[in-house]
């Protein structure tokens, strides 16, 4: 019996542990515990036989093994099941069941499953997220009916009835109008004007977009701005294209007496038209000097003409560069040979080869630039490598170096506009008296080939100039770093002695405009408090719900930076903007947060600070950042204009309204950084 017994322990103490961790593990249902020796077991998989290490002794191997060996796929029994799907796959955390069982998953929760009961499922929910996700990305509308998603979404989330159609356009628009209501009381609140730019796009069908941003300045001194309509036109050119488009959006946002002042293009607009809008716009918006502060050109398609214009008198020598940068960028046999001719000649450029994109005219010029530092390496090619015969010569060369010299000049300026945010309208002045003064110059040249390079493009530029001088003028006035002190010495640098003329016009407008702000009645300053609901007033003084007045109310001082500014006016002669002229300039920093400024001093200048505020929203470009170089029509795509007008503006005001409204959250949500730019309050 003790033999007996003493034969029989290991196999109890073998099988006792199997059957224990069976009840723990799922794995067993694939695997049998088969004994292969004294004290020793081994693991046997029941569909391709394979045996594994168990126990030897007092040592158990533990089951991660044979996990891997179901979970993995390494079976070959299981492998080929599920190639033929006709297996349902193994998961740990999950009891297998086999296909055609009937048997229930296990209730137990495993901290590795990938689903939880918590999570509640909203089916409104998930239609607005799938129309934002539409909106954003710029998703046709007919993909929620594309086989692949429809299969994607329903195995993802079954219990979600899916969308047609319709339904998701429903959705989309739905979007649109909430956030439009959002906005309109964005703009009802706003201190100041708005300024309208206009943009046309076009599309395969003959039709015609026009995209009308509003450009403003908020309560907290931020400039900012708001797609607020896409007006389609049959006939983009048309005499009456764009003043159907400013008409509706005045309408449509309530801007018979809040514009400033509008930018559009001569690309949709003529001489005729501009001059009826100008008319317009003096009879209902007083304040924009006889509607002088109208812009009839794109600062960024001028800049963009211009440099075209550039490249196209020169596109031989242009193309001669292009096909040699090619010849070398397409090889790595003829990079390596250039690189190493580079090396052996010194060249100390650390410029490298690119090709451009000849809808961009910024990467032509980069190109050029980087070959021209490269010039001597070119120059000596054909020495390493016979086979390259299109080296320019030195007069090319010369030639391109000029070129540069001219697009350098329109690329700092149109750099200006590229920026994260749009700048504020004083920074736009300094470079365009400069590009103007340059090619008065130039085309006064001795050189004949510099004369003749630059003449055309002078008389083209000289014609926005004359347009928009007075605009870029005025907002650099409202700059305390220059006032009216870089009008007076840009003009005497352009004029010469007739710079007091054209010094006296600019003087004369701005007087003009704030006069005209004079009239208007003061707008509240954030010093004044609102009395809330529940106090009661008698003759205008606060009370207490007895009827005392409360003398030691704060509210006794509602009206005192009103009689301040009046006494203020009564003592000087001078007006605010006299005094602010005559005050000393502040240093020149490029740190220098001009709205800052405005903002801290507006109670010292209360309605300066609000012709200000106009004046620093205007912008002179009608064009994201995206389009400042593109030198090709803007086209919308075929989908999306050949859905109803309504839902392509409220597709893409959508979208720019979401995409803002991200991005203030996210500002909101980041900690608040010390700013470095550098404001003077005066006294």
């Amino acid at each position: 019996m003790a033999s007996t017994a003493e034969n029989n322990e290991p196999g109890t103490a073998e099988v006792q542990p199997s059957k224990r961790r069976r009840k723990k593990s799922i794995v067993w249902e694939h695997f049998t515990v088969e004994p292969v020796g004294a004290g020793c077991t081994r693991a046997c998989c029941k569909r391709c036989k394979q045996t594994f290490a168990y126990s030897t002794g007092s040592k158990v191997a533990g089951t991660s093994h044979l996990k891997r060996h179901i979970a993995l796929g390494t079976c070959p029994v299981i492998r080929r099941r599920e190639e033929k799907n006709q297996l349902t796959p193994y998961f740990p955390n999950t009891k297998a069941v086999t296909p055609g069982s009937t048997t229930d998953p296990p209730k137990r929760r495993y901290r590795s499953s990938m689903y939880s009961s918590n999570i509640s499922f909203d089916q409104d929910r998930c239609r607005q997220e799938i129309a934002e996700m539409i909106i954003m990305h710029e998703y046709p509308l007919n993909m929620v009916e594309h086989p692949a998603f429809v299969s994607f979404v329903q195995n993802l989330q079954p219990r979600f009835q899916m969308v047609n159609f319709n339904t998701v356009q429903g959705d989309c628009v739905a979007i649109y109008l909430r956030e439009k209501q959002d906005l309109v009381k964005l703009l009802m609140g706003l201190p100041g004007r708005i300024n309208l730019t206009l943009d046309l796009w076009i599309s395969n069908q003959t039709l015609g977009y026009i995209f009308l941003t509003g450009h403003f300045i908020d309560n907290d001194w931020k400039l900012t701005k708001r797609l607020l309509n896409v007006v389609m036109v049959p006939s983009p050119h048309s005499g009456d294209a764009l003043s159907h488009a400013v008409g509706v959006c005045i309408g449509d946002w309530g801007l018979e007496t809040r514009l400033f002042t509008l930018t559009t293009d001569k690309e949709i607009s003529n001489d005729s038209e501009i001059e009826s809008l100008r008319g317009y716009l003096s009879i209902k918006n007083p304040l924009t000097i006889s509607g002088q502060l109208l812009i009839g050109h794109c600062y960024a398609r001028v800049l963009t003409s211009v440099a075209k214009d550039l490249l196209s008198s020169m596109s031989e020598v242009v193309c001669k560069v292009r096909e040699s940068v090619k010849y070398v960028l397409t090889s790595q046999a003829h990079e390596e040979k250039f690189a190493e001719l580079k090396h052996r000649l010194q060249v100390p450029s650390a410029k490298h080869l690119s090709l451009d994109d000849q809808s961009f005219w910024n990467t032509t010029y980069l190109m050029l630039v980087a070959a021209t530092e490269l010039k001597e390496v070119f120059s000596c090619f054909d020495t390493i490598d016979p086979d390259y015969k299109m080296a320019p010569s030195v007069d090319d060369w010369k030639q391109v170096e000029t070129l540069c010299v001219f697009l350098k000049l329109l690329y700092d300026a149109a750099n200006v506009l590229t920026g994260t945010t749009y700048p504020t309208a004083n920074l736009y002045f300094q470079e365009v008296w400069k590009i103007q003064l340059e090619l008065t110059l130039s085309a006064a040249s001795e050189d004949p080939f510099i004369s003749n390079l630059t003449m055309p493009l002078k008389e083209k530029f000289e014609r926005y100039w004359k347009d928009c001088s007075l605009v870029l003028a005025t907002a650099v006035v409202m700059d305390p770093r220059f006032k009216l002190k870089l009008v007076e010495f840009s003009f005497s640098k352009i004029y010469g002695e007739e710079a007091v003329n054209y010094v006296k016009i600019v003087d004369d407008g701005i007087h003009e405009l704030f006069s005209e702000y004079l009239v208007l009645p003061l707008m509240l300053t954030a010093g004044y408090v609102e009395v809330s609901e529940g106090e009661n007033k008698i003759d205008g003084a606060q009370t207490s719900p007895k009827g005392t007045p409360l003398l030691t109310s704060g509210d006794r001082l509602l009206d005192f930076d009103v009689f301040i500014s009046e006494m203020s006016t009564s003592q000087n002669s001078k007006s605010e903007l006299d005094q602010y002229l005559d005050e000393s300039l502040l240093p020149r920093t490029q740190e220098f947060d001009i709205l800052g400024w405005w903002k801290l001093n507006s109670m010292k200048y209360p309605t300066l600070s609000r012709m200000a505020r106009d004046i620093l929203a205007i912008t002179v470009s009608t064009v994201g950042p995206e389009s400042v170089f593109n030198t090709s029509p803007r086209n919308l795509d075929p989908y999306r204009s050949s859905l109803r007008p309504e839902t392509v503006e409220a597709l893409i005001c959508a979208k720019d309204w979401l995409h803002y409204a991200s991005k203030e959250q996210q500002q909101q949500q980041q900690q608040q950084q010390p700013s470095n730019a550098i404001v003077k309050v005066e006294f």
